[in-house]
């Protein structure tokens, strides 16, 4: 079959201006000079018929036409590259990663380190903004989200549930005399009480939460940050049982109770469907899956797109 293409080249600086929004950064980017981006570009406006650009002073937008190949100019040469890469073998570059605070600052921060020993070409880059990425359209290879698994044109991969549950230091629930009872809770300060979770654990504990009876302290607008200051024996936080097994091992926070609240979400890795056998998102998905075997249990949703 032959391929009614344009010139490589061309369309290889057609893109990165694309992206870049200017001719100067994409000719840093591609090592070439100014005048030989805006060569290539006319070249391929030429071929095509129409201006894929609309140039202004110090400005440059896209045409229609711009606008159609673009993104699709882009996604090629990402699968190129993925491609190229698959074929050299091995896991090597930079693995670019988006997920919540909360999960990166807990269990990535515990076990990164081992994934990063055995990989010692992949450099790890992470996200941890409140934005969800569009993993489609920006530049990221995998994510880690909160949900039920259903992202369209993401497969996902169920890593563990995110169930919750009360959790405050050890020196503080002997300071109180103990916390035996739900009701027990409401003798220390509880962290962000206009949080559902709360009404939800103690409804699954067979009682009603009542706010005016909690002393309440600054909302810190972080699971993360609620459970620092609860292991700084400053009161209870409610927090994802999975996310804090080793603090809790390490008895730095204490789980009074085994009963647990739900919102039927957990943790999932996702990632473009047609990425799956890129090599450094094949090796971290190996390693991710591997390592929350243990959390999953029996019964736990299947992955989604796999």
């Amino acid at each position: 079959m032959a391929w009614e293409l344009p010139p490589l080249s061309a369309l290889r600086v057609f893109e990165a201006v694309a992206r870049l929004g200017s001719f100067t950064k994409a000719a840093d980017e591609l090592g070439m000079t100014q005048a030989a981006a805006s060569y290539q570009i006319k070249v391929l406006e030429e071929r095509a018929g129409t201006p894929l650009f609309v140039r202004k002073t110090r400005q440059i937008s896209l045409t229609d036409a711009g606008n159609r190949l673009a993104p699709q100019a882009t996604k090629a040469f990402s699968e190129l590259a993925d491609a190229w890469l698959s074929t050299k073998g091995g896991a090597a570059g930079v693995l670019s990663l988006t997920t919540i605070q909360s999960f990166a600052s807990n269990w990535l921060a515990v076990n990164l380190g081992a994934f990063q020993l055995m990989h010692p070409g992949l450099a790890v880059k992470l996200d941890t903004s409140h934005r969800v990425i569009d993993l489609q359209q920006e530049e990221f290879d995998v994510g880690i989200r909160t949900g039920r698994g259903q992202w369209p044109g993401l497969t996902a991969h169920f890593l563990f549930k995110a169930d919750y549950t009360p959790m405050l230091s050890p020196r503080l629930a002997e300071k109180v005399g103990g916390i035996r009872t739900p009701e027990d809770l409401y003798k220390v300060p509880l962290f962000s009480i206009e949080d559902p979770w709360w009404q939800n654990w103690f409804r699954a504990a067979g009682l009603a939460f009542d706010p005016a009876r909690a002393t309440a302290v600054p909302t810190m607008g972080s699971q993360a940050y609620d459970a620092m200051a609860a292991i700084a024996d400053q009161g209870a936080a409610i927090l994802t049982r999975n996310l804090y097994s080793t603090l809790l091992r390490n008895r730095q926070l204490h789980q009074p109770f085994e009963t647990m609240g739900s919102d039927g979400d957990g943790y999932w890795l996702v990632y473009v469907e047609g990425r799956r056998n890129v090599p450094k998102i094949r090796a971290f998905r190996d390693w991710v899956l591997k390592q929350t075997a243990d959390l999953r249990g029996e019964g736990q949703p299947q992955p989604q797109g796999a």
